[in-house]
């Protein structure tokens, strides 16, 4: 071909296509980097994620005495993702999850510190799943989170981008919003779009989309990684698969508005195969943000596991819908009951020992003290203090889903006055926790909740650090008492472009789309769903560093 604008041309400017520049250009590629927003978003989503990264049999687990494997880690994941379109829409993806977990349990430990990716000493055990063995969840803590958070993990890459850019040797196209793919002979040559008019909305704020122009660029190869579509809601729902009963009618978003999921029909017009769209990653604990920077902003409760969940009519929800568990499980059980699948929400009742000890919130603007990478902010605050954190206290004074007292009865009083009728019965919701409070007066219990408590405490990064010492809820020595209304928030995609294992874009009849790559979630963050049905956490950042990563060595190889 001809003069070319670029070597490759990078359409995302989030973690994804960040690591991919940095692969590109590492290896004197000269890119462009193209994205619709301004030079304030760089970095996407990502920026404003917890910075978790799942890790097997890491140094950090070993100190805590975790006994971890690539056996057992694999055994989790397929428990997990269970695999079952695997000659057709899952031929690509069981082949990405089997390399990504051995990376995770291989060099992706010394990589990530190779890019000066610090990790806290601690390990979180995210999604501890549906409570059998060859089923979902993870059998072992492996949330390892980065210092600095989500700042933290992409901050290497975009200082990277920054100092490629001063070499010469990449381009920011900041305000380019692609319409078009340009395809010639079959190969994927460049992209074609709209160039939007400046704004300076501060980082995830909403931008505008208004037109001042067009633009055209050309180069030997284009990688794609847009992210997902996790705030459009209307294309939520149309993917909503059957299996998870109806869609909710209000949910809360959260990732900023820009994560829209234009490229996935874009990308296919180009001739790339869009697999396993009924796949997707929503949260059942969202909040309504009290402080908001972008529309419908929401934030996900991290909790521990001792809150009590309950319907929207007052019932406990059955096991393993239990805090910190099994994400989409549950969120099948509250979208398929018939009796509470028209409410939209459901309640955590916890107290003031648990709201100190075990509620979190994700998010690095929630987690100042990381994200600072301030050590003695966090051993203060977090091991030594009392209280909870400052950002939880800030919920518990201006959040609209939160709600306090001193008795049971004002408790279910208040929490009724946030929906439209009042659908709680005191009565009831008190027998449910008196039942409870009873079986916290020996170590051993027929409750499943207090069993995991028990087996939670049994680790001494959970004992010192996220779960309560075991308590009646009805004991004034505990409160006031606390109900927090619990939102769906959307999150992620779990499917989108099938690609091979080096990132390359498979067309209909399995055969790679010469010249597009596909990384990061709007690849389903490799093979076009690497995760299945199901996520075990802490891989939503890391499948955005192994696929940007395979697809910046493997378009720079095509280039060379």
């Amino acid at each position: 071909m001809g003069r070319t604008d670029a070597d490759v041309i990078v359409v995302g400017a989030g973690l994804a296509g960040l690591v991919a520049a940095h692969e590109l250009t590492s290896r004197g590629r000269k890119v462009a980097l193209v994205d619709q927003e301004n030079a304030a978003n760089l970095g996407g989503q990502a920026y404003w994620s917890f910075g978790g990264l799942f890790l097997v049999d890491s140094p950090e687990q070993r100190r805590l005495g975790i006994k971890d494997s690539f056996d057992l880690a694999w055994s989790d994941w397929q428990g997990s993702a269970q695999f079952d379109r695997v000659d057709d829409e899952d031929s690509w993806a069981v082949r990405w999850a089997r390399a990504y977990v051995e990376w995770a349990a291989g060099e992706k430990r010394s990589w990530l510190k190779g890019h000066g990716i610090e990790l806290l000493p601690t390990v979180g055990w995210a999604e501890r799943g549906d409570l059998r063995a060859d089923g979902h969840g993870n059998s072992v803590p492996r949330f390892h989170i980065a210092w600095g958070t989500g700042t933290g993990v992409v901050g290497p890459f975009a200082d990277h981008a920054k100092k490629a850019a001063a070499d010469g040797l990449l381009t920011f196209r900041h305000r380019h919003r692609v319409d078009e793919l340009l395809v010639d002979g079959g190969a994927v040559r460049g992209v074609r779009g709209t160039l939007l008019a400046p704004d300076d909305s501060p980082r995830g704020a909403a931008s505008n989309r208004e037109p001042v122009g067009e633009f055209e660029l050309t180069a030997q190869a284009v990688i794609v990684t847009s992210g997902g579509i996790g705030a459009d809601h209307d294309l939520v729902r149309r993917h909503w698969p059957e299996r998870l009963g109806t869609p909710p009618a209000e949910m809360v978003t959260g990732v900023p508005a820009y994560v829209d999921g234009r490229m996935l029909d874009i990308s296919a017009a180009a001739g790339a195969r869009l697999v396993n769209r009924d796949r997707m990653w929503h949260y059942t604990e969202g909040l309504r943000n009290w402080n908001p920077v972008w529309p419908g902003h929401g934030i996900r409760v991290l909790p521990g596991p001792s809150s009590l969940w309950f319907d929207a009519l007052g019932r406990r929800l059955p096991d393993p819908c239990l805090p910190g568990y099994d994400t989409l499980g549950t969120l099948k059980h509250l979208r398929t009951t018939e009796d509470i699948a028209g409410h939209d929400h459901s309640w955590f009742i916890l107290t003031r020992k648990i709201v100190e000890k075990e509620f979190a919130l994700s998010g690095s603007e929630q987690n100042p003290d990381i994200t600072a990478k301030d050590k003695r902010a966090v051993l203060r605050d977090r091991l030594l203090g009392k209280g909870a954190p400052g950002p939880v206290n800030d919920f518990l004074r201006h959040g609209a889903d939160f709600v306090v007292a001193d008795t049971l009865e004002r408790l279910v009083d208040k929490m009724n006055a946030l929906t439209d009728k009042p659908l709680l019965d005191a009565a009831a919701i008190r027998r449910q926790i008196e039942a409870r409070d009873l079986q916290i007066t020996n170590p051993y219990s027929k409750d499943a909740q207090v069993q995991g408590i028990r087996n939670a405490r049994r680790y001494i990064g959970d004992r010192l650090g996220r779960v309560a010492t075991p308590h009646r809820f009805l004991d004034p020595a505990a409160g006031p008492l606390i109900g927090v209304k619990l939102h769906i928030l959307t999150r992620k995609t779990l499917g989108g472009i099938q690609t091979d294992l080096d990132s390359r874009a498979l067309g209909t009849d399995g055969t790679p789309v010469e010249g597009l790559y596909a990384a990061g979630e709007v690849a389903g963050f490799g093979g076009g769903g690497v995760h299945g049905y199901n996520a075990l956490e802490g891989t939503f950042l890391g499948g955005c560093l192994f696929s940007g990563r395979a697809a910046g060595r493997a378009a720079a190889a095509r280039t060379a």
